[in-house]
């Protein structure tokens, strides 16, 4: 006879439901067990099993034909409650939990400075203009450039996880001459957050080392155009690096380090009152190339004092081993070029520097100096060779932040930097001093936009390598620069 397909609809969930032993019900399309001789045995009527739950419809129906019966997720091992793996939902995705999406909670902001710069004294026989941390002076060719092009992705996805992502659109890449404005990953971190009150976390991924106060402190926070060479020579370039730190913070100073930041005193952000951690150690956007791993630890504590003033002090030390990438020079300016011994490979260099920090934030005067003492990878005094040599140096700025009613906030300053060792992420790693006094102003106009007007008297060493006759690589420039910086906040 035949079946229709309701029929087959019904007899499948019934062999569902009831298991082997509906395959001895007559008219069943598997054959039952062989009879057992003797009387023939009473044929029940033929009784249509009850449909499971999800073959019914939506009120409670059987479905018709089974044509929109659903299949059951649960098989024949899978029907007790008490099963762990029953649940599409495991004990990170419980059901009926909020639905509300990761990207409801990530914030855009961002900032860009516009520079003009001009060279406006060069001593005779003084090398051309070159500061390590600001590439447009060149002597040559100077007027309008962007600095810094910004844009930061951030935020909370969860109590236990804040991501951070900052790119640059305004780089150089190394090589590059006629063209600029590339975009190059400045930060790509996750804060794994241990509690939920954030006292412990753990950052991973492409951040700031922990190093020095003002290589902490943003670009948009801080007063004067660049970090200084003592300081940021030690984490350059981009004062961050591929690695892991923990960080300490007990609540009461998270609140003070948003505070120093959000209320406009310059401060660093939240880098831990304790902070560990080990990187690459190459700087950032740069490729590791060797199997040591640098190491550092910083300790601060900043205190309000009763009368409202804040101060800061800190302590900081890193060692590891880095590898200094050559190029062809003529050592003193005679000979043939040549590519100074012990760069290149994949040994390295000792790289370990211990420092200090002392900050008097600006309310209304403030002081702010750092120094740091070591030893890194220098060229010889020959220029044949680089070896690990000693270096010392720092900083001391008093500034004074002038707060008005009607024409926003003056910030005027004189910060002085002194340093004597090597430059360790420039090919070749020169050697030589760097003296620089920096007296500038800057003015707040609005919380979205500030000008900076800087003067700087230098007397330092050009850092680029010359392969010329009669011309000698890392001799000082000598003279004065005049910056104008224009900055939007968004």
């Amino acid at each position: 006879m035949p079946i229709s397909t309701a029929r087959i609809a019904l007899l499948a969930a019934a062999l569902v439901a009831g298991g082997p032993a509906f395959a001895q019900t007559p008219g069943a399309l598997l054959p039952g067990p062989e009879p057992i001789a003797g009387p023939s045995p009473v044929v029940a009527p033929e009784v249509l099993p009850d449909l499971p739950d999800d073959a019914k419809g939506k009120d409670g129906a059987k479905a018709d034909g089974g044509a929109k019966a659903e299949k059951s997720l649960t098989d024949s091992l899978h029907q007790d409650d008490d099963y762990g793996l029953k649940s599409l939902f495991d004990s990170l995705h419980p059901a009926g939990k909020s639905k509300s999406k990761w990207y409801d909670k990530i914030a855009i902001r961002g900032y860009t400075q516009f520079r003009f710069t001009r060279t406006i004294d060069q001593e005779t026989d003084s090398a051309n203009p070159n500061l390590l941390g600001d590439r447009s002076v060149n002597g040559n060719a100077e007027n309008f450039s962007i600095r810094r092009m910004r844009l930061i992705i951030f935020g909370d996805v969860s109590e236990h996880l804040g991501v951070y992502i900052q790119p640059d659109f305004a780089n150089l890449p190394q090589g590059a001459t006629t063209n600029t404005f590339f975009g190059q990953l400045r930060d790509t971190y996750a804060d794994v957050y241990i509690d939920t009150t954030k006292i412990h976390r753990l950052r991973i991924g492409l951040s700031k080392v922990p190093f020095g106060f003002e290589n902490l402190q943003s670009s948009q926070n801080r007063v004067p155009l660049d970090r200084t060479d003592p300081i940021n020579s030690a984490v350059s370039p981009n004062e961050r690096d591929l690695g892991v730190f923990y960080y300490w913070t007990p609540e009461d100073k998270q609140k003070l380090f948003r505070d120093l930041v959000d209320g406009g005193l310059k401060g660093s952000g939240n880098y831990g009152i304790f902070g560990i951690g080990v990187y690459d150690g190459q700087g950032g956007s740069q490729v590791e190339q060797n199997l040591n791993l640098h190491t550092v630890a910083r300790l601060t504590w900043p205190t309000r004092l009763d009368s409202g003033q804040v101060v800061e002090a800190s302590v900081q030390g890193y060692t590891g081993e880095y590898v200094v990438q050559g190029s062809a020079i003529r050592p003193l300016g005679r000979g043939s070029a040549i590519t100074p011994a012990g760069t290149g490979g994949n040994t390295g260099h000792r790289d370990q520097r211990v420092g200090t920090t002392f900050v008097y934030y600006p309310q209304p005067f403030g002081f702010q100096s750092e120094w740091n003492w070591g030893e890194g990878p220098g060229l010889n005094d020959a220029q044949t060779a680089v070896e690990t040599r000693w270096l010392q140096g720092g900083y001391a700025m008093v500034m004074c932040k002038v707060d008005t009613c009607d024409y926003g906030i003056f910030t005027p300053y004189c910060r002085w930097q002194y340093y004597k060792g090597g430059y360790r992420s420039i090919a070749n790693a020169p050697y030589g001093t760097h003296n620089q006094w920096d007296l500038g102003v800057e003015w707040q106009i609005r919380k979205e936009m500030e000008l900076v007007a800087e003067y700087s008297l230098v007397d330092g060493a050009n850092l680029n390598a010359i392969n010329q006759a009669r011309v000698t690589s890392y001799r000082n420039f000598d003279g004065g620069v005049f910056r104008l910086q224009f900055q939007m906040n968004y």
